[in-house]
């Protein structure tokens, strides 16, 4: 069990399966604190990536969300809580898998109802690491105008009014979350407020003891008086009972354990807590209470009386000098979210868009985070820019080399293909260049330049299978499906494409690895045995050395390769390279100035 404080105005959080009014509540306490950093680094929703916004005050956030809890331990090592609100199901499960990760300290556990015996392993688990268990079923955990754990003192207004904006002398623990709203409040009236809180939880074995968080409260040198709220029900308090027997905790330690209406009931009732039932007389309030008393702590007679034993031990310390006046100061406003502002006339309207690519604020724009300025310094090239928009990192420079060359091989093929004769006629007809350029464009499909991701997508899902060239031919030949990448109007096996030629030669002198193009021609040997004009086109040389590109360069993993295969990628190559064509073949029928030279049906052979 950790022996100080477990937050700062610092501490960030991780947090497990995505709700988001109990995470817009720990940024609304953030901004009200003047916090500069965000308290959740990140949200782990399983089977879901990307980006949840949320508000930070008035600015709009992204906040990334990952899969698993390792994935979002490695991309915020500095995050070092954990709250968690899965369900009893699998609160266990994801509660161990992040005390089993060195970067998290401390794990919240907002369900109850979690198996008893899941949470003594994850109980000797922490302490055997040294990590700290707030909970099951608790509401969480305060530390004033430094971090909240999710619903933890409710809203905003109880937050303002229980003055937990801003530190105070009291460190309070308590098994039961409703139990510490109310008590937050009392103590507010009476002290100057709250340093830190904790609900334990109201289960029969929580991850730590009122004890542990006392003992702790008292190595912090900011909390000056100690508030307990115990309940009937098993016997942590009792262990805090020897504490202050043996002169563990030195300062003022003010004590409640309600229950004491048990003894009205005429057979044994079960309270609100799994904990909170009576296992015979050690158990009830007032033994417990008796016992406390006994060992030093102040006791009152009863719960309303509970609030003047409070308020005379912090006068009593203020009087002695050791407590002195805290500043105070008006907390700012927390603008309204949208729906309920709409009825009182002021909104904040969220954004519409994400963008993780590029960034224009600032004194210079930045692609993925490298400056402008940097890009020109460094000399970076086209290759490079895209490797930063396309992959969002910087790729080796064999890599950003091989881009600009499949740019330059792919960005023209002549008037005559369908492409350039769109943009050709469209100019002709004197539209503006925009037209005649999305006009050629939007030819580009499987039987014009779409080949390449249909090309890499079929040539990696037979490489992975393990197929031979025979057996891909032939179940693509069963499917009815003409294998992409393979097959050409003009050249044949004994007239090679020159720019494969190039692609291959490059390939094999700077790729680490060429498994796939390899595979690629294997397949070639295997169709030119059938047609001598089944030769690996250009289309499917780009496909599979993108393919030997992205898995050789070791910086994507699996899955990115197949999500950049399945979106289009590979595709955009020939749209960017194309597109330079394109225009190019536009500004060549602006300068000749040659007018529509006949009604495009003029070109069509009938026949009966």
């Amino acid at each position: 069990m950790a022996t100080g404080q477990l937050f700062s105005r610092t501490t960030q959080a991780l947090f497990y399966n995505y709700k988001q009014l109990p995470i817009q509540r720990m940024l609304d306490f953030d901004f009200l604190c003047g916090r500069e950093l965000p308290s959740v680094a990140g949200i782990i929703n399983p089977g879901a990536e990307g980006f949840q916004k949320l508000f930070f005050g008035q600015e709009e956030i992204a906040i990334p969300v990952h899969s698993t809890v390792e994935a979002a331990c490695a991309a915020h090592p500095t995050a070092d809580v954990f709250i968690n609100f899965a369900s009893f199901r699998s609160a266990a499960a994801s509660s161990m898998a992040a005390l089993k990760q060195p970067t998290i300290r401390v794990v919240a556990i907002i369900a109850e109802g979690v198996p008893e015996s899941d949470t003594k392993q994850l109980i000797a688990y922490a302490r055997a690491n040294n990590k700290v268990v707030i909970g099951p079923a608790t509401v969480g955990g305060i530390q004033a105008g430094s971090f909240k754990i999710g619903d933890t003192a409710g809203t905003i207004d109880n937050i303002v009014a229980c003055k937990l904006y801003r530190p105070g002398s009291v460190g309070f623990v308590s098994k039961s979350g409703g139990m510490s709203n109310e008590l937050y409040n009392t103590i507010a009236r009476v002290t100057d407020g709250i340093y830190e809180g904790i609900a334990i939880g109201g289960d029969v074995f929580p991850g730590s003891t009122l004890s542990d968080h006392v003992l702790r409260f008292n190595n912090i040198p900011q909390v000056k008086m100690i508030v307990v709220l115990g309940e009937l029900g098993g016997r942590d308090e009792y262990s805090l009972v020897e504490a202050l027997k043996q002169g563990k905790v030195n300062k003022p330690v003010v004590a409640w354990v309600s229950g004491t209406c048990a003894r009205l009931f005429k057979s044994e009732v079960q309270f609100g807590h799994a904990g909170a039932k009576s296992g015979g007389e050690m158990e009830s309030a007032q033994a417990k209470n008796q016992a406390l008393k006994d060992a030093g702590a102040a006791v009152p007679t009863s719960y309303e009386a509970f609030e003047t034993a409070i308020k005379e031990t912090f006068e009593k310390l203020v009087e002695e000098g050791k407590i002195s006046s805290v500043k105070e100061f008006t907390p700012p406003q927390i603008p309204e979210d949208l729906n309920i502002a709409i009825k009182s006339g002021k909104v904040r309207a969220p954004t519409h868009i994400i963008s993780t690519i590029s960034d224009d604020r600032g004194e210079e724009p930045c692609y993925a985070g490298v400056p402008m300025s940097s890009i020109v310094e460094q000399g970076y090239g086209v290759g490079d820019v895209i490797s930063l928009l396309w992959f969002k990192r910087s790729l080796p420079r064999y890599c950003t080399h091989f881009i600009e060359i499949c740019i330059m091989l792919c960005a023209d093929h002549g008037p005559c293909v369908s492409g350039a004769h769109n943009t050709i006629v469209t100019a002709r007809a004197g539209k503006d260049l925009v037209s005649s350029l999305v006009s050629g464009l939007l030819t580009i499909g499987p039987r014009f330049g779409g080949a390449i991701d249909d090309a890499a997508r079929y040539f990696k899902d037979a490489y992975d299978r393990g197929l031979t060239p025979y057996e891909f031919v032939e179940s693509m030949k069963k499917k009815g499906i003409r294998v992409p990448g393979i097959g050409h109007r003009i050249k044949r096996g004994d007239n090679r494409d020159k720019r494969v030629e190039l692609l291959q030669q490059f390939a094999h002198t700077h790729f680490p690895s060429v498994k796939y193009m390899e595979y690629a021609v294997q397949v070639e040997t295997y169709t030119l045995s059938k047609a001598n004009n089944l030769v690996l086109n250009v289309d499917g040389a780009i496909g599979s050395l993108f393919l030997d590109l992205l898995a050789g360069s070791g910086m994507f993993s699996k899955q990115e390769i197949d999500e950049i295969v399945g979106i289009g990628y590979l595709n955009g190559l020939f749209v960017l390279a194309r597109s330079i064509g394109l225009i190019g073949h536009t500004f060549d029928q602006k300068r000749l100035k040659q007018p529509l030279y006949r009604h495009p049906w003029e070109d069509v052979l009938y026949t009966k």
